[in-house]
């Protein structure tokens, strides 16, 4: 038995003591442990092989006895605190974590490669390689053990039997320790270390590496982080009672109609009088018609700023088609070819110069992907827009030498490259910058078929940007099939308020108008933020037998109407409401008929139209001259549409959604109504479901997107007893509606605007209604 105070520079420690030390040294040189947890677990290690020292801790006297009965005179333990079972540091201890430190260890003892520690040893330690360290302590201790006087037991090393084995085996080489950094104080004052001072702690054998690879220090400060708990126990116990699915409501109003038939619109008629495609018309009008008038753009004080003829609009394209095909070449080699897409970038203020570049690609067998201008080189919208144009293989870019003078520039005085977009090559399109084409030179250009004729954007509810592809037959069967329904004619006048580049706008404004000789007269948004009424007083001057206006437009219209007595409306035969199919719209169509009657307004006047980028126009109301039956509306309950089924209410309550029809099917178009999810069967009479159309006016595809252009443009309708409705696929048109008395088309919001809340379906649309609404306008909005 050794005495207290003898030398022990021969008592051997095992290696897993040596190794709880060295993870110790390391704990505190990182600054995982403070000084007094170090000391208070180094004492704790070392408690069994210290001399014993009067007046030890009763508490730690017991921890390093070895298990047995105690003895009679032992002093009663001090009650501790049991650690909770399931604290956060137990919960989360991997045995992971103790295998991949053992491995680390063991892996650099056979490579002689040190362990990094601020302490360096004297000697070299020999003999405890060879031994795999148990698993340490965690180092978070309670804090409250930690202030306790650290005291050596003082029970006789050779009174342990776990010594014995390791006596002939570390006499071989000498041990040595770290000294303490710093020593606990006494309650008596006098000075106690962890082992009765520096020359105590000097003879006692503590083998400490020295150095280790950056890559296995980083892997050990990794695995002596905790694990994260499972997200499961992030919540409290009854979230599974949250997350539970609700129940349908076994008294919801339920769907009691009989299954609709697909509705068909009139055939689409073959006029004689009709040019075979778009661009024989635009030669046609541009040769036999040079100075009908095409265009006229407005600034934004209302007056006339350039009117562009059949005859410029024929010879600038042409010029513009023999410029891209011939002029523009990379090492001897045509930059462009025919199926190449470009795009337009135009203000909105510049309708002729977007039309000329529009039919100007189409004569050179080129794409044109119509885009906003973009404003800042890190703008979102253009980040996505970029993303299009990448993904559609964009590398030239149309635009006008004010326009480009507009756009943020590089240093080197270029148009900057906008963060997102592919690399681009900027042609200004004024006439100074083309090149005149040879007097035996036509385009070859031939805009029948399936090929595609151009690309509009579409942005969706999550604000990624797609590409609609419409073809070249999808075009001409849109312009014939506008025509018919709306009685378009030679020299007849349409005042367009919507945006050109896309949309009503570009099938009425841009492509009809020029396939039957129109003259369009353009209002850009900057006036109607001046003047509201800047349309208005143009169908008055012009003698406009059409418009294009949304309901925005009437809405401000009456705001500005006040005091103007010498305008008058009764040139028009169709004010055609652009977002008709909007449900809230009927106010504003009320309203300015109300106001504007007693001007010339004819109630049969008023045709809303429902669109949709896929499908294009969709459905349109026809005057009675054009044999459109009598205008209709719909009292709905909204209870009723929110579980999807029509029920029809009393005008006078609150909660009812008053809706107007949209018109008449197209010609040539079949229509039905499928459910919103699942398989497309078709809906009830009486049920409200997404409308669906089959048509050779349709777009082809989402350009590039095979897997949605499958689920959206190949739609197959089926019956309840599972068999298809027609042999030719339809289009999905993301709007939510029925068909009512008449074969009417009636829509009640958009797919994308749908949310589902606690099983029933509400509509943005509402929302949008609801703020208008509550404006200090007196307005009266049905339903809301």
């Amino acid at each position: 038995m050794a005495e207290r105070g003898c030398p022990l520079e021969a008592v051997p420690l095992p290696a897993e003591v040596r190794e709880s030390l060295a993870e110790l040294e390391l704990e505190l040189s990182e600054g995982d442990i403070t000084q007094k947890g170090y000391e208070k677990k180094r004492a704790k290690l070392l408690a069994r092989y210290a001399p014993l020292i009067q007046g030890a801790d009763p508490s730690l006297q017991a921890e390093s006895r070895l298990p047995g009965p105690a003895p009679s005179t032992a002093p009663a333990l001090r009650p501790q605190k049991p650690r909770p079972s399931n604290t956060r540091d137990e919960r989360f201890r991997s045995d992971v974590h103790t295998e991949a430190v053992q491995a680390a260890l063991a892996k650099y003892r056979e490579r002689k490669m040190p362990m990094p520690s601020k302490r360096r040893s004297a000697l070299a330690p020999a003999s405890a390689e060879a031994y795999t360290p148990p698993d340490t302590s965690s180092a978070s201790e309670d804090e409250g053990s930690l202030r306790r006087p650290v005291r050596l037991a003082s029970t006789p090393l050779q009174s342990h039997p776990s010594v014995q084995p390791w006596l002939g085996q570390a006499g071989q080489g000498s041990s040595t320790s770290s000294s303490a950094s710093s020593t606990s104080s006494h309650p008596g004052g006098s000075p106690a270390a962890a082992l009765a001072g520096p020359a105590a702690l000097a003879h006692i054998g503590v083998p400490v590496n020295s150095r280790v690879s950056s890559k296995i220090q980083q892997l050990l400060n990794t695995l002596k982080r905790p694990k994260r708990p499972p997200l499961k126990e992030f919540f409290v116990d009854d979230f599974e009672e949250l997350l539970e699915v609700q129940q349908p409501d076994p008294n919801q109003p339920k769907p009691e109609g009989s299954q609709m038939a697909v509705l068909k619109g009139e055939p689409l008629a073959a006029s004689t009088a009709w040019p075979p495609s778009l661009l024989a018309a635009l030669r046609q009008w541009g040769t036999t018609q040079p100075r009908a008038p095409c265009l006229t753009a407005l600034d934004t004080a209302g007056k006339a700023t350039c009117t562009l003829t059949y005859g410029k609009l024929w010879s600038r394209s042409l010029k513009l088609a023999y410029t891209l095909l011939n002029k523009l070449t990379s090492k001897n080699e045509r930059l462009l070819k025919p199926g190449d897409r470009v795009a337009l970038v135009f203000p909105n203020s510049d309708p002729v110069m977007f039309t000329v570049a529009f039919y100007g690609c189409l004569l050179a067998e080129l794409v044109p992907v119509p885009i906003e201008v973009p404003l800042t080189r890190k703008d979102a919208g253009s980040q996505q827009i970029g993303f299009l144009l990448g993904s559609c293989g964009v590398a030239l870019a149309l635009t006008t030498d004010a326009c480009q003078k507009g756009l943020p520039k590089a240093q080197t005085g270029e148009v900057a490259t906008f963060k997102g977009w592919p690399p681009l090559t900027w042609l200004v399109i004024d006439g100074k910058h083309l090149t005149k084409p040879p007097k035996d030179w036509h385009p070859s250009a031939q805009d029948v078929g399936a090929g595609t004729a151009y690309i509009e954007y579409k942005t969706s509810k999550e604000g990624s940007t797609v590409g609609v592809a419409v073809s070249h037959a999808s075009l001409l069967a849109q312009c014939q099939a506008l025509t018919q329904a709306c009685g378009y004619a030679e020299a007849e006048t349409l005042t367009n308020v919507l945006d050109f580049k896309r949309d009503a706008g570009l099938w009425h404004g841009v492509l009809t108008s020029v396939m039957n000789r129109m003259h369009v007269v353009s209002v850009p948004y900057a006036l109607m933020k001046v003047n509201p009424l800047s349309w208005i007083q143009k169908v008055c001057a012009y003698k406009a037998r059409a418009a294009l206006v949304k309901s925005r437009d009437m809405h401000w219209s009456l705001l500005a109407q006040r005091g103007q007595r010498d305008v008058s409306l009764s040139s028009l035969r169709m004010l055609i409401v652009a977002d008709g199919a909007n449900p809230w719209s009927i106010s504003s169509c009320d309203a300015f008929l109300n106001v504007f009657q007693s001007r010339g307004l004819r109630p049969e006047v008023v045709c809303p139209c429902a669109t949709s980028p896929e499908a294009l126009t969709v459905a349109i109301r026809r005057p009675p001259d054009l044999g459109g039956p009598p205008p209709r509306r719909a009292v709905l309950s909204m209870g009723g549409l929110s579980h999807g089924v029509i029920r029809v209410d009393a005008e006078e309550k609150l909660s009812v959604l008053t809706v107007q029809d949209v018109g008449q099917v197209m010609p040539g178009a079949s229509v039905c109504v499928v459910k919103v999810e699942g398989t497309p069967y078709l809906c009830k009479t009486d049920e409200v479901g997404e409308i669906c159309v089959n048509s050779s006016t349709a777009a082809a595809a989402y350009y590039g997107l095979l897997g949605i252009t499958k689920s959206v443009f190949e739609t197959v309708p089926v019956t309840v007893a599972g068999a298809p409705v027609s042999d030719r696929p339809f289009t999905r048109t993301g709007l939510l509606g029925f068909i009512g008395p008449d074969d009417l088309v009636f829509v009640v919001g958009k797919l994308d605007g749908l949310m589902v809340v606690g099983a029933r379906r509400h509509n943005a649309d509402d929302i949008v209604a609801t703020a208008l609404a509550v404006e200090p306008m007196k307005f009266v909005y049905r339903g809301r």
